[in-house]
């Protein structure tokens, strides 16, 4: 159903942003996207990215405006993990079926090149132009240079916030009655690093993997870009007897690195450098609800759902609440009352699961992926799925290689792990695990629901 062309603004470039406006721009309507910091393409990037993970849901989203092979030019497939335990060799984990893949992008990349498209559509975009307040039922916006400053007044039809886990459009939504808002900080925060490529510009370690340290309370990932450089990130707590604050001079560093990460830390490019040079960043799991108001204002990304990184969807969420939302306007024409209203009905329950999602597999990558139960576990379902492709998909898979809704993937995943913790406590299991008793049991717990 077409709809009438709407003057729309949209609160923040980032990657939700840039991408919202190829949509609307593509319908007819006329797009403002304003943004308090400079244009990313005029400034070095801050040191504060991890690399992003995209997935069949972002892709989803690209192919359905036709730019999804102008971004894979950019990306680099990875299909599997590559684990690094102290004391063994690397070994290594593959995520799904042959063919299947998550694709390592540098943000700032990304980010770029979106925004590139956006203008190419006809999006205009307004940097260093910060909004300090809006006027909900008016869908008005007010900017200026300071909060004391002379404010600049904008009239639209509808605003669209996606500026980030501490947007302002929602700060303003906050002030409203029956407004429900948390947000919970984790005690572990994240530093960017860099492994340089070899002079002949190719990588330093596999470049279709995705590398992980695991340590149990910290890790340290390293995911490549398309220059033959790794972006690695160190999770560490920010306090205790291993943390940020315990590191506090350049010895203490190297001593560190020495410790826990021998294998690559020569290979790390000025490692006391970026470690004392680069933030330390904090990750918060944000959760509110409504998302619209009047009809006019509407939360889209991390304004709505931030999440930690641990499962690499904060960017493919995003991009996927702006595939529901484009349906529901095909769907539903000028009728913005049923479009906002579907829109955050269906989005709110997903939101919330892969942000438990997410959670969770920060555990498992962090100090599970190198315990040998669960990779035992793991094995018995790889061989299983692979018997039974149409009874078992990995919770994983459901999330990463999958449309499905994050909501299903979370509750099927619950009913999975209650029917492998039966399984795991099989006597001489280690043994037995790809025998045909086993693969029985499974499909008893699965045929007679007998699994907690």
């Amino acid at each position: 159903m077409a709809q009438t062309p709407k003057n729309i603004a949209i609160i923040g470039s980032g990657l939700v942003g840039s991408l919202l406006a190829i949509y609307l721009r593509r319908i007819g309507h006329t797009v403002t996207v304003f943004d308090r910091r400079p244009d990313i393409r005029t400034i070095k990037f801050s040191g504060r990215s991890i690399n992003l993970a995209m997935s069949n849901r972002g892709w989803r989203s690209l192919d359905e405006v036709g730019i999804g092979k102008k971004i894979k030019e950019i990306a680099i497939p990875l299909d599997k993990r590559a684990m690094h335990v102290n004391g063994k060799p690397v070994y290594f984990q593959k995520y799904g079926k042959d063919g299947e893949a998550i694709w390592s992008i540098s943000r700032g990349i990304l980010n770029k090149r979106m925004i590139d498209l956006a203008e190419g559509e006809g999006a205009s975009f307004r940097f260093n132009e910060k909004v300090w307040d809006v006027d909900l039922p008016e869908a008005k916006i007010y900017t200026g240079e300071t909060e004391k400053s002379k404010w600049k007044t904008y009239d639209f039809d509808l605003i669209f916030g996606c500026d980030g886990a501490f947007s302002r459009v929602r700060h303003k939504m906050q002030r409203q009655s029956r407004f429900n808002y948390s947000q919970n900080f984790i005690d572990v925060g994240y530093k960017e690093l860099t492994i340089p490529a070899n002079e002949d510009g190719t990588h330093k370690l596999d470049n279709n993997s995705f590398h992980i340290w695991p340590r149990g309370e910290f890790m340290l990932i390293a995911m490549p870009n398309i220059d033959g450089s790794f972006t690695c990130t160190l999770f560490l707590p920010f306090e205790g007897e291993v943390s940020f604050k315990s590191i506090e001079t350049e010895d203490q560093a190297r001593e560190f690195f020495k410790k826990y990460f021998p294998n690559v830390r020569k290979e790390i490019e000025d490692l006391t450098k970026d470690f004392f040079n680069n933030p330390t960043s904090a990750m918060v799991t944000m959760k509110c609800y409504p998302w619209t108001y009047w009809n006019k204002v509407a939360l889209v990304g991390d304004s709505a759902h931030a999440i930690v990184p641990f499962y690499g969807q904060g960017m493919n969420a995003g991009f996927e609440d702006i595939y529901v939302l484009n349906q529901l306007m095909e769907k539903y024409g000028d009728d913005w009352e049923t479009i906002f209203s579907e829109y955050e009905q269906e989005r709110k329950p997903n939101a919330d699961a892969i942000a438990e999602l997410s959670y969770r597999n920060f555990v498992e990558m962090s100090s599970k992926t190198a315990d040998a139960k669960f990779l035992l576990q793991k094995k018995i379902e790889k061989h299983f799925t692979t018997k039974h492709p149409e009874k078992w998909v990995p919770v994983y898979s459901r999330v990463t290689f999958s449309d499905r809704p994050y909501a299903e993937a979370l509750a099927i995943g619950d009913r999975q792990e209650a029917i492998m913790q039966e399984v795991m406590q099989l006597p001489n299991i280690e043994e037995k695990w790809d025998s045909k008793e086993v693969e029985d049991k499974i499909l008893e717990f699965l045929t007679d629901n007998k699994a907690p």
